[in-house]
C-alpha cells in the first residue's frame, strides 16, 4: 500500500530584520529619552552650590543657576509623544530639534557647574546687601548629571533622525476604514416590480 506524505504546514514568515531593527531603535530611543530627561530634571533639583556669606551657609540648586536645563528636558520629553503624531519628514523635524534641545540642556549644565553669579545672588538676598558675596565656594556633582542627562536627550534625538521615516505614526493605526457605499437597487419599470422590490427590502427610488 502506497503511503503519502502527510502535507506540512506552512510556517509563518519571519519578520523583517530592517523592521524588526526599526522597532528595536524606536524602543531605545524612548528609553533614552525617558532616561535623559528624568535625569535633567532631577539634577537641577538638587543642590549645585554651596558657600558661606556673613557666617550664613547659602546653597543654590540647579533650577536657580539656569532654567534652561529643565524647559529643554521637558522639550525632549514631550518628543517622546510627539514622535507619533507626525509621519515621515516630520520625524526627521522632531528628531532635530530633541538633539538640539539635548545639546542645549548639556552645553548649559557644565556652564553652570563652575558658575557663583546665582551663588552671590543668594548671599546679597539673605544679608540684604547688593555687594554680598559667597565665600568657601564649592560645588556638586549634579550639574554633571545634567550634562549626562542632555547627552542621553542628543542620542535619542540622533535615532529620530536616522530611523525616524520607518516608525509608525499614531494615525496610520487608528485611521477610519473607508466605507463601502451600499450598492442601489434598480428603478423598478412597473408597478409589480415595485412591489416585487418592496417585498425583498430594497429602496426601488
Amino acid at each position: 500500500m502506497t503511503s503519502f506524505p502527510s502535507p506540512r504546514t506552512a510556517e509563518p514568515a519571519a519578520e523583517p530584520v530592517p523592521e524588526k531593527n526599526s522597532r528595536r531603535m524606536l524602543g531605545v530611543m524612548l528609553l533614552l529619552t525617558v532616561a535623559g530627561a528624568v535625569l535633567v530634571l532631577t539634577a537641577v533639583s538638587r543642590v549645585w552650590a554651596t558657600g558661606r556669606a556673613g557666617g550664613l551657609a547659602v546653597e543654590v540648586t540647579g533650577s536657580a543657576v539656569s532654567g534652561l536645563p529643565g524647559g529643554l528636558a521637558l522639550v525632549g520629553l514631550a518628543s517622546a509623544v510627539a514622535v507619533f503624531a507626525v509621519r515621515g519628514a516630520g520625524k526627521v523635524v522632531v528628531g532635530a530639534l530633541v538633539t538640539l534641545a539635548g545639546l542645549g540642556a548639556g552645553v548649559t549644565a557644565a556652564f553652570g557647574a563652575a558658575a557663583t553669579g546665582a551663588l552671590d545672588a543668594e548671599a546679597a538676598k539673605k544679608l540684604a546687601l547688593v555687594s554680598a558675596r559667597a565665600e568657601q565656594v564649592s560645588h556638586t556633582a549634579w550639574p554633571w548629571a545634567a550634562v549626562l542627562g542632555g547627552l542621553l536627550l542628543t542620542l535619542a534625538g540622533l535615532l529620530t533622525v536616522r530611523y525616524g521615516r520607518d516608525w509608525p505614526a499614531l494615525g496610520s493605526r487608528y485611521d477610519a476604514p473607508a466605507r463601502k457605499a451600499a450598492p442601489r437597487a434598480k428603478a423598478a419599470g412597473s408597478p409589480a416590480e415595485l412591489w416585487q422590490a418592496l417585498d425583498r427590502g430594497e429602496d426601488p427610488t
